[in-house]
């Protein structure tokens, strides 16, 4: 304990908790979304096409690489989510080409242009997560907030277009609702998330930040708005022991994260089964 209180004394201990918490929680509100709506791979993919987007703006030595990360990943959420359903090449199929596609082209690309001395080392931090998450600057820490803020009030204004549009695609549009302008803000929504997401667990994991809350959740509640409450407390709180744990031991940030989602997962398993047995 009194190591912890020595850590939490440092700036960048505390950035690192608080870009953390908010990632996880924005990650697990779109994770209930994305779990109902069957594209719980979508993260995945999208944090692939992430890294093929980062391997050209290193190599062009961009400034700033949210200038083509962000809006090539946006642009590949939007075109997964709308053709998902409709185009010959079914959502789950679009998912794996494009996730496999861009994950090979960014790692050519490093390797051909690339002008660092440790291309393993860079390529092994963009999959995995890196120790940024510990370096961020006040800016980056505020635009951060700024985003996830931003999400969570997008989430909680739309809630009830949001559960509608979720549950019965069809219904919804035929009451009148623009379930098109919907999918379209969820898209943009889960690419700046899978973005801002990218430094804390790596282009990898990011897809347990989605997918493990969600799922934990839905072991121990069946209502839409107790499963999305119950995501978003255990992603907050799987987010800061993971951060805690990391800094404490010594390991790396994203795999610790997603080791206690795994963890909390098989504890809330093990609770609806038990508790499913008491029910019968």
């Amino acid at each position: 304990m009194d190591k912890l209180i020595l850590y939490l004394q440092y700036p960048f201990v505390r950035y690192a908790l608080i870009v953390g918490v908010l990632i996880a929680l924005c990650s697990s509100l779109l994770g209930v979304i994305l779990v109902l709506k069957r594209f719980s791979f979508i993260g995945d993919g999208l944090s692939h096409v992430a890294f093929g987007a980062m391997s050209v703006a290193a190599v062009l030595q961009l400034t700033n690489e949210m200038m083509l990360v962000l809006p090539v990943t946006v642009l590949s959420a939007v075109l997964l989510l709308r053709s998902g359903q409709k185009a010959k090449i079914k959502g789950d199929a679009a998912i794996a080409m494009i996730s496999v596609g861009a994950l090979a082209f960014g790692y050519l690309i490093m390797n051909i242009f690339s002008t660092s001395s440790n291309l393993t080392g860079d390529v092994c931090s963009t999959l995995f997560g890196s120790t940024s998450i510990l370096t961020l600057t006040p800016g980056e820490v505020r635009m951060c907030t700024v985003l996830s803020l931003t999400v969570v009030l997008i989430f909680i204004f739309f809630y009830n277009r949001i559960f509608a549009v979720t549950f019965d695609e069809d219904f919804s549009k035929a009451a009148g609702t623009g379930t098109e302008a919907y999918n379209l803000m969820i898209a943009v929504i889960i690419a700046v998330i899978i973005v801002l997401a990218m430094n804390l667990v790596g282009s990898l994991l990011i897809s347990a930040l989605v997918i493990f809350p969600a799922l934990s959740a839905m072991r121990i509640f069946n209502n839409f708005k107790a499963v999305t409450i119950c995501s978003a407390v255990l992603s907050v709180i799987c987010a800061f022991l993971g951060i805690i744990l990391s800094i404490l031991a010594g390991t790396p940030v994203g795999s610790t994260i997603v080791a206690v989602d795994v963890a909390v997962f098989l504890i809330c398993y093990i609770s609806g089964s038990v508790k499913g047995g008491i029910a019968r």
